[in-house]
């Protein structure tokens, strides 16, 4: 005592938590004890429901764990659930639901086994990326930071769920040519592993292996964010004449206005809209959008 988290559902707050603070007062009081709470931290998990009503034999409307687990597997089971609604909710049962959290666990499977197929041969060596497999890795690693933040602060699982999908949507159109392609890959999938094991074990038990440790995901470490991965050297700047996304730059992190003017006034897109015009005035958001308002001819 006294226990790191407990997690429990509204009604053990009436019977279970309760009880325990009770007892651990009484104890604190007597002297036999030190701590005077039961749990250092609470999470009241929400109900699952059907149709709007919680489930119930009475009104006939459970889904059994059994037929969702021989179909889909449990992985699919506890995907969906924490996806489908922040964890302190209450959500209603999908079977559309169900059926995407299986495809998606699929597209995880596909990539690992696609990429193990082929695996890098050299380590990663992060002088020599360009500027697309830098951009690649520094969303695996803003990924890697969210996902930590959220699970272990937050526990907000769903968004966690969410960014991993996010990533995985890019990693699944990344080239896999050179050897630093692979590199890059293969740190981004052992990442995702680690992400998700918290929440589907078992398929990530089993793709940890593909991967090519020889040590069971049970002793991996939580991944880490490295935070050099995560400065941007670039930015893409939006360029918008009168309102409209006349074009797409890209400059130093660190360019000031002038020089963003210079390049996107350079652009050959943009120079059809702003050469011969009386330029009334520019707009620029720093590091997102430079708006030039030009008066019509």
């Amino acid at each position: 005592m006294n226990v790191d988290q407990y997690i429990g559902g509204i009604e053990h707050a009436i019977l279970h938590l309760l009880y325990s603070r009770f007892f651990v007062k009484v104890l604190h009081d007597l002297g036999l004890i030190e701590a005077n709470e039961p749990f250092r931290g609470l999470l009241t998990q929400g109900m699952v429901l059907k149709e709007g009503s919680k489930m119930s034999k009475s009104k006939g409307n459970v889904v059994s764990p059994e037929e969702i687990i021989n179909k889909y597997g449990a992985d699919t089971a506890r995907l969906f659930i924490l996806f489908a609604a922040p964890v302190d909710r209450d959500l209603d049962w999908s079977d559309q639901g169900v059926e995407g959290s299986y495809r998606f666990l699929g597209r995880v499977w596909n990539l690992v086994y696609e990429y193990s197929q082929n695996p890098a041969k050299t380590a990663l060596d992060v002088t020599a990326l360009s500027a697309d497999q830098k951009a690649l890795r520094r969303d695996v690693h803003k990924t890697i930071a969210k996902v930590s933040d959220d699970i272990g602060r937050r526990q907000t699982f769903n968004t966690a769920i969410a960014a991993v999908m996010e990533l995985m949507n890019k990693l699944t159109r990344a080239p896999l040519e050179s050897e630093q392609d692979r590199a890059v890959m293969a740190e981004a999938l052992s990442a995702v592993v680690r992400m998700l094991y918290p929440i589907t074990p078992h398929i990530c038990f089993e793709l940890w292996k593909a991967l090519g440790n020889e040590s069971n995901i049970d002793h991996a470490e939580w991944v880490k964010a490295d935070e050099a991965a995560m400065v941007e050297d670039e930015k893409l700047i939006v360029v918008q004449v009168n309102g409209k996304v006349r074009g797409k730059v890209t400059v130093a992190a660190d360019a000031d206005e002038e020089t963003v003017k210079t390049v996107a006034f350079a652009d050959e897109n943009v120079k059809k809209f702003t050469d011969n015009t009386q330029i009334v005035k520019v707009i620029y958001v720093p590091g997102k959008l430079l708006n030039v308002v030009v008066k019509p001819q």
